[in-house]
């Protein structure tokens, strides 16, 4: 057997974290990880954006209150950020250029190879854009950054795994969601043509796709339902159902998320209205808004996948070096209940 043989299960893995962490082969994980996130930050940092740590603890749930955990605060109910869009988004009237690396949280109630409830986040947000297809530029070279400094700094660790780096064609392709499921039907025979999202089949062919037609592993899916993505993403002036946000998929997996924002007041608080959010629940962002901002968009991508994809793991919890998820917390919750 060899060294770097690692023939535990996952829930031993995890069991005894403390211990399975000293092995090699797991530590690597983690280097190529840190060289993720280092490569993020530089990337921006050469775009003359500016690092940010937004807060945890917010005071509202205006992405979704079905997935958001709900904590008390002295008295008072408050939540755990599912992201740090709305100050990111606030920060880009002061100073147009902003990321952030960021634990964010996801009430998700789900066990898939793919779902945290706790992540690191990275994100950007950028101003005085022209269109969603900046945006999308930006996100492409922040990725090929990242992609391009593993490469050269691990190569030992991507050894170790019998990993490759994705293969990427010199402009990564995008396409519409409506045009991607149509590829999809023709190809399979299976019919999503009419479905607010992809399923994870649906990621994995369009996958396939790009492989084979662009020769890139990553591929972008743009104009999602507006009625289905957050209050804050642009709608498509020209087909106004639609919206400039995207996805970038990699390796049958969804690896970030961005796009356009709605930067026009009134806009804005119609769609506060129409997707019932409390107007004085997010009083801040508004408030910006209110006094003017720039034409923005930006993008996060998730550590724990991008992680996960590179290696070729086969469940997100190897990329979290404490995961969290329905049944976890450091140990195995059903244990607790037990005793």
């Amino acid at each position: 057997m060899s060294k770097d043989d690692l023939n535990l299960e996952l829930p031993t893995l995890l069991d005894y974290r403390s211990l399975t962490l000293r092995h090699r082969k797991i530590k690597a994980i983690f280097r190529v990880q840190e060289v993720v996130i280092d490569a993020f930050r530089r990337a921006l940092q050469a775009k003359e954006f500016m690092e940010f740590q937004a807060p945890s603890i917010i005071s509202s749930a205006p992405e979704g209150g079905a997935e958001i955990f709900e904590i008390e605060y002295f008295g008072h109910k408050t939540y755990l950020a599912q992201s740090p869009q709305l100050y990111k988004s606030l920060l880009v009237s002061i100073f147009e250029r902003v990321f952030s690396v960021n634990k964010v949280f996801r009430a998700e109630p789900s066990v898939t190879t793919r779902h945290l409830t706790e992540i690191v986040s990275l994100d950007a947000e950028f101003g005085f854009i022209e269109d969603y297809m900046e945006v999308k530029e930006m996100a492409e070279y922040t990725i090929k950054f990242i992609l391009d400094e593993v490469s050269k700094k691990c190569a030992k660790e991507l050894e170790m795994w019998g990993a490759t780096i994705p293969s990427v064609s010199k402009s990564i392709p995008i396409i519409k969601l409506r045009d991607a499921q149509k590829i999809i039907f023709e190809r399979t025979g299976r019919d999503c043509r009419n479905e607010k999202d992809f399923a994870p089949e649906d990621e994995r062919e369009i996958c396939r796709w790009s492989k084979e037609v662009h020769g890139s592993d990553l591929v972008f899916v743009s104009h999602y339902p507006t009625k289905y993505r957050p209050f804050y993403t642009y709608p498509d002036p020209d087909d106004p159902e639609f919206n400039m946000g995207f996805d970038l998929i990699g390796r049958g997996t969804e690896w970030m998320t961005g796009g356009r924002r709605i930067h026009d007041y009134k806009i804005l608080l119609d769609h506060v209205k129409e997707w019932k959010i409390t107007p004085e629940n997010i009083e801040l962002y508004l408030q910006a808004y209110k006094y003017g901002m720039p034409p923005l968009g930006g993008f996060a991508f998730g550590a724990e996948r991008i992680t996960m994809h590179i290696l070729g793991l086969k469940n997100v919890r190897e990329a979290s070096l404490f995961p969290r998820d329905m049944e976890r917390v450091d140990v195995r919750l059903s244990s607790i209940n037990e005793k």
